[in-house]
């Protein structure tokens, strides 16, 4: 066990809004609530908001990383991790003065909804996570991929109030023969099916590379193509991956509450369709591009997050 501090201002990385806006199912408040307890990778970890120091205190429960196989980290390696997977390489404020000045909706929303910002997940949690996701709310996701690392994670460590934990699954571990069968009894219903399928479709674009890691290097549209090769992925999915995970902030995914937004605060015509059609889709995120510029998906994460239920007050 190791802890360390992050300089980070409530304005510029806010854990509680950031961590329940849908983007990762891994973090949980601890009894006290003042703690937030998740997974990055291999790496456990408690961390808590200071809004007067403005900094991020952390504790990384598992010092080492995969059974004590690697080094033992020091606290300038830690923050790095840190840094890596909250985006921290980006004013954010900037950004928001930027999207206010063009735009008068998000100027009168950014104030309650400061400090939200678009996580650097490891691709393949964030792939198969959004593919548990449809149809779905946020603690039934949670639930099933924390069921997902149980079954096939490697075991990382066991805490006093949340027990055993385990790392999110490796592709491999989630193509075998059973695995499918497995995750029906787990009640991933008929999204077993599609994780088996997606699993192995990675595994074997990964012989020679790390594909979804290289998806990275690729303009957005041939990755989000690519993606959208996979079972069980559509556009929707194809966006969140690629925002969330492979770093193209241009990424628009559009769901129930931005279809709303958008109807409502931009494009009233949109309202006639009684779905969201292909069509309708891009129209709405090239709208969003064109009106935030090249982190648009940065812009649409803040609306997104305030019309969350549990942000309404």
């Amino acid at each position: 066990m190791v802890s360390g501090v992050l300089k980070a201002s409530l304005n510029e990385l806010n854990l509680s809004l950031t961590l329940l806006s849908g983007q990762a199912f891994r973090w949980r408040k601890r009894n006290d609530k003042q703690v937030w307890f998740g997974v990055i990778d291999s790496f456990v970890f408690d961390l808590r908001q200071n809004a007067e120091l403005q900094t991020i205190e952390w504790t990384l429960l598992n010092h080492a990383s995969n059974g004590n196989k690697r080094r033992k980290l020091n606290e300038e390696d830690i923050n790095d991790i840190l840094i890596d997977y909250f985006n921290l390489n980006y004013s954010l404020s900037d950004l928001y003065n930027e999207w206010s000045k063009v735009d008068e909706n998000f100027a009168k929303i950014a104030p309650n909804f400061l400090g939200v910002r678009v996580l650097r997940q490891n691709p393949h949690e964030n792939l198969l996570s959004f593919i548990c996701s449809s149809n779905n709310n946020i603690q039934r996701i949670s639930k099933m991929i924390e069921s997902l690392c149980t079954k096939y994670g490697t075991f990382l460590m066991t805490d006093d109030e949340f027990g055993d934990i385990h790392a999110f699954p490796e592709i491999k571990a989630l193509c075998n023969a059973d695995v499918e069968a497995d995750l029906r009894k787990l009640g991933f219903g008929y999204r077993s099916k599609f994780i088996a399928k997606s699993a192995k479709m990675v595994e074997e674009k990964s012989k020679t590379t790390e594909w979804l890691l290289s998806l990275r290097e690729k303009k957005y549209d041939d990755a989000h193509f690519e993606l959208m090769q996979l079972s069980g992925v559509g556009a929707k999915v194809a966006d969140c991956v690629c925002l969330m995970s492979l770093d193209k902030s241009e990424a628009i995914p559009v769901d129930t509450h931005v279809w709303q937004i958008a109807t409502k605060m931009y494009l009233p015509h949109l309202k006639k369709n009684k779905s969201l059609t292909d069509k309708a889709y891009k129209e709405v995120a090239d709208f969003f591009r064109h009106r935030f510029g090249d982190k648009a998906g940065w812009a649409h994460s803040v609306l997104f997050c305030s019309d969350l239920r549990q942000f309404k007050k």
